[in-house]
C-alpha cells in the first residue's frame, strides 16, 4: 500500500473535519475518539462536501439532508444515504498524517 501525506497532526481539530486533495480524490481527514479517520469527502446522496458537516460518535453527518456515515465503515446510518461512501487507511508518521487511496471496504 502506498500512502501519502495529507496533512500535519497539528491541523487537525477534534471533531472538525480538514479537507483535502489526494491525487485529485477529495478527502476529509477527522480527528475523533483518539483516532484519525479518512474518507472520501463526497456525499453518496446528494454529491456535497461531507467536510462541511459535523462529527459526532464516530460519525459524520452531510450538512445538506442529514445523512450520517461511519468514519469506520464508510457506511450510512438512515436514509435519505443508502450508499457507503470509501474510507481509506490511516497512519500516523511522526507528526504528519498518511493516507492511502486504496479502499479499506
Amino acid at each position: 500500500m502506498t500512502y501519502v501525506k495529507a496533512c500535519a497532526l497539528s491541523e487537525l481539530e477534534e471533531n472538525t473535519p480538514k479537507r483535502v486533495e489526494l491525487d485529485g480524490t477529495p478527502v476529509s481527514i477527522v480527528s475523533t475518539e483518539g483516532e484519525v479517520f479518512a474518507i472520501n469527502d463526497i456525499c453518496s446522496h446528494a454529491n456535497v462536501s461531507l467536510s462541511e458537516g459535523e462529527v459526532e460518535d464516530c460519525m459524520i453527518e452531510c450538512w445538506l439532508h442529514g445523512s450520517s456515515f461511519d468514519l469506520r465503515t464508510g457506511k450510512p446510518s438512515g436514509l435519505p444515504a443508502t450508499r457507503p461512501v470509501p474510507v481509506y487507511p490511516v497512519k500516523i508518521d511522526g507528526g504528519d498524517v498518511l493516507v492511502s487511496l486504496t479502499q479499506e471496504s
